[in-house]
């Protein structure tokens, strides 16, 4: 299996091939979707509400995201590995910016970063660009400003957000990042951005017409139930194969029915 670097990205554009993308926490999920010859596997910052039980992604730190990448990592068959840079890891000054995104690449073993925000934070990428680390960007709904903009809810909808998530979209590429993670904004504005930047588009709630498409693997097995957003197409419903074989283990220890036989030593 080859291993994908940020170029393989980039030529997949350049060819009008389908980008793949899972977000992801652990070994076992990262070793099981990379056998399946995945492009990219994101440790995203929603690693609060999948595994830590946050109602947002607010309280995740810089030493959660190294922890869950380490793990990925190590699982990791040969998809190109990017993690999230967290809430206020990036925004109070440039040197933090580097700093932390150089700890996620040397601790947690990354091979890229995300940032969320548009204009204002491209002296950040640039910076962190200019120090050899690969920028992703991300437009659309940012989770880290939840409070901000009151809400998960869709992005780009009146005209002054449209205008401006194109030039932020503009911006963000010109200050080195070599791809844009959009997410739920309406379809027509995915579409426009795809077309009026050179580097790739990754769509969440983003429409047909991005470069490529990114969902979160525990959602879209089934797995994680508290809330399942529009763009979310379940491929399984493990979450009920789980619980099923749960109490079936249950009812079996109550009823002395296992261990049985061959699951003992002798």
């Amino acid at each position: 299996m080859n291993k994908k670097t940020v170029l393989t990205i980039l030529k997949k554009k350049q060819i009008g091939e389908k980008i793949t993308m899972l977000t992801c926490y652990d070994y076992v999920t990262a070793k099981l979707i990379s056998s399946q010859d995945i492009d990219v596997i994101l440790v995203g910052d929603s690693v609060g509400n999948v595994k830590l039980g946050y109602n947002n992604t607010l309280p995740v730190s810089v030493e959660d995201m190294i922890y869950h990448t380490k793990s990925v990592r190590r699982g990791n068959e040969g998809a190109l590995l990017i993690t999230d840079m967290p809430f206020m890891s990036y925004e109070i000054s440039i040197e933090d910016a580097i700093r932390n995104a150089a700890r996620i690449i040397k601790e947690g073993g990354a091979e890229a970063v995300k940032l969320e925000g548009g204009s204002e934070i491209v002296d950040r990428v640039k910076a962190i660009s200019d120090a050899k680390i690969p920028v992703v960007g991300h437009l659309g709904l940012t989770p880290q400003a939840v409070n901000k903009i009151g809400g998960f809810k869709v992005q780009g909808r009146n005209e002054e957000e449209y205008k401006k998530l194109i030039s932020d979209a503009q911006a963000l590429e010109k200050a080195g990042v070599f791809a844009i993670v959009l997410e739920a904004v309406p379809e027509k504005l995915a579409k426009e951005v795809t077309q009026c930047v050179r580097i790739p588009t990754i769509g969440i709630g983003a429409g047909r017409h991005c470069d490529g498409q990114v969902l979160v693997v525990d959602d879209m097995l089934g797995m994680f139930t508290d809330f399942t957003p529009k763009f979310v197409k379940k491929y399984a419903n493990l979450g009920e194969i789980i619980k099923a074989a749960v109490k079936n283990y249950i009812d079996e220890v109550r009823e002395g029915k296992f261990p049985q036989e061959g699951n003992t030593y002798k």
